[in-house]
């Protein structure tokens, strides 16, 4: 695996965990929004990824496997999906004008989805994860520059 291959694998690992990284701050934006533009209290929003496939790519027939591409090159985010699965939670508050009306939940809000402690552990594992693979992009250059200095004497 070369300097190249090493340093695009690393940076879409932060490209991904960048984009992890502003979806918590928005969950965490929203933790007490209890209406918007689509009707209902806000749910909780988490990135799903996936691996590069690059097995499509052109193989080489004159360049051993281990130079040619592989698959796990990285990895990209699939899709941004709203969390259903977990259910809201209610807060008595007659007074709030988001409060329901009618029926056996009259005077409770629909309040987010949204914990604020699984958002900070999610957002320590997001800044972990980015901090790594910057780490490996400058392990990448230490050695590329060790192997320069080695060849200039």
């Amino acid at each position: 695996m070369g300097i190249f291959s090493i340093i695009n694998t690393s940076g879409s690992g932060l490209t991904a965990q960048r984009a992890r990284l502003d979806v918590i701050a928005d969950n965490i934006a929203n933790v007490n929004t209890t209406r918007t533009t689509d009707g209902g209290a806000f749910r909780r929003s988490r990135v799903i990824f996936k691996p590069i496939d690059d097995s499509n790519k052109y193989k080489s027939h004159f360049l051993p496997d281990a130079l040619s591409p592989q698959v796990g090159e990285g990895v990209r985010v699939f899709s941004i999906e709203k969390d259903m699965e977990t259910p809201t939670r209610f807060l008595y508050d007659p007074s709030h004008p988001d409060a329901l009306k009618y029926g056996e939940k009259a005077g409770y809000v629909e309040m987010p989805n949204v914990n604020p402690v699984v958002e900070m552990v999610d957002m320590m594992e997001a800044s972990r994860a980015y901090e790594a693979n910057a780490t490996m992009i400058q392990s990448a250059k230490n050695m590329f520059n060790s192997a320069l200095s080695i060849i200039r004497y």
